[in-house]
């Protein structure tokens, strides 16, 4: 009989697999070609289309979703939101290039604020368990590069939350824009998070609110995090 270990290690895709298989995804975007917005067919056709197990499919989704080429809504499917390199596709990659940090910071507290109020109205109990999941995995985080991926999928969390496939668009385009334009800025002085990461205790507030169905809250509590995240980050609001 298989144990548990031996069909664990069975199905899980090796890693030259799951290279393989993002590599694939990438020329499937880039040949049709997809534009951003655009929904990708559902995973059993992109299964057969590219030959690979459903565990591999997931992992590539994964690899991608976490460059930023693509996103995905539970219910509605996966979307292409730019190029597979994970860079900010045509207007918004101009933008990056015109942006300081600290506007983006100004941009990202005139929209999320509005997001995570809208979550806070919308937002299923699935959608709270996965902001808590990317919550909790944030926290902890053996490294600021894991942190800053699952800091993403958190806020990324929230904007699905809203049920609305127009402000989850507008997240990822400004998520896209945020990371060209702030991750070369910031620097790090420690290999990882504090425990006492002012971050956690927002992201708390945060999360409490939109699970207390409190939009005013939420709303006051995300304006406070990204004000308190661009003063930190860049000594201005």
């Amino acid at each position: 009989m298989t144990n548990g270990r031996t069909m664990d290690a069975l199905t899980r895709p090796a890693p030259a697999e799951r290279l393989d298989a993002v590599s694939a995804l990438r020329a499937l975007i880039a040949d049709r070609p997809y534009a951003p917005g655009d929904r990708l067919p559902p995973e059993r056709e992109l299964i057969v289309s590219l030959g690979i197990s459903r565990a591999t499919l997931r992992k590539a989704l994964d690899a991608l979703e976490r460059e930023g080429a693509i996103w995905r809504h539970v219910g509605k499917g996966t979307f292409v939101a730019g190029h597979a390199n994970g860079r900010p596709a045509g207007g918004l990659d101009m933008l990056s290039r015109s942006l300081t940090p600290v506007r983006m910071m100004r941009a990202r507290l005139c929209i999320e604020p509005a997001i995570a109020r809208e979550a806070a109205i919308n937002a299923s109990q699935a959608a709270i368990v996965g902001i808590r999941r990317a919550q909790d995995r944030a926290r902890t985080a053996l490294s600021w590069r894991a942190y800053e991926a699952q800091d993403d999928a958190l806020h990324r969390a929230i904007a699905e939350a809203t049920d609305n496939i127009l402000l989850l668009s507008l997240f990822d385009q400004l998520n896209q824009v945020r990371r060209a334009v702030a991750w070369d800025a910031v620097i790090r002085v420690s290999d990882r998070p504090p425990a006492e990461h002012p971050s956690f205790a927002e992201h708390d507030r945060i999360a409490a609110a939109i699970e207390a169905r409190d939009p005013a809250a939420a709303q006051d509590a995300m304006r406070r995090h990204i004000g308190s995240v661009s003063a930190r980050l860049f000594g201005e609001v």
